[in-house]
């Protein structure tokens, strides 16, 4: 990603990262219906709630880079404000939009536009993120389709796997109703998209 607002990460550190939280995280138990019936009275009760916001960190990796930096969400049902802040650099770029449009500020001197957010952000960035189901699963929930989900023993979430891409969360804020992520990693491949969260709103 030469020129691209990048910052190359050890592959060993992330690994150890991840190993670390995974052994804090809540053990897992078996999927039932019971379960699964609770985790879609705890989707309907997100989708009650389609304005939010959060901040936190972002890193973004493939097998040959990695991006990093502190991100501002703001999601106003479907439509979004995506706003990350690179320390290294000292730039800011801006990704805004719905279902149908996306609009990316701060790359270049004029903004670029596109019909799907993801394509535009792996054009112009080479981060690889699934915008549209992020949404959804950043919150822990699943996205429109098919889905396998496993539950730690308190019955929140430990990992979805949908659209190819595996979806765990290690640590949950439980001082929200229904409980929302504190740590999300999604994988697929040799992509690798992580956020923590400092503050929902």
């Amino acid at each position: 990603m030469s020129g691209k607002i990048c910052v190359r990460l050890r592959a060993s550190a992330l690994v150890a990262c991840a190993l670390v939280l995974a052994a804090c995280a809540a053990p897992r138990v078996k999927t039932d219906d019971t379960m699964l019936a609770r985790q879609g009275e705890r989707e309907r009760a997100l989708a009650n709630q389609p304005n939010w916001q959060l901040a936190g960190r972002l890193g973004v990796s493939n097998a040959k880079d990695a991006g990093s930096g502190s991100l501002q969400w703001k999601q106003d049902g479907d439509a979004f404000r995506f706003s990350v802040h690179a320390p290294v650099t000292g730039k800011t770029w801006v990704l805004t939009g719905d279902a149908h449009r996306a609009v990316l500020e701060g790359l270049r001197e004029r903004p670029v536009e596109g019909s799907d957010a993801a394509a535009l952000l792996d054009r112009e960035l080479g981060w690889h993120v699934p915008v549209a189901q992020l949404t959804e699963w950043v919150r822990a929930a699943r996205a429109k389709g098919e889905a396998q989900i496993e539950f730690r023993s308190d019955g929140l979430p430990a990992v979805i796997q949908q659209d190819g891409w595996k979806i765990e969360y290690p640590d949950y804020d439980e001082t929200h109703q229904p409980p929302l992520p504190r740590k999300v990693f999604a994988s697929r491949g040799d992509y690798r998209v992580r956020l923590s969260v400092s503050e929902w709103h």
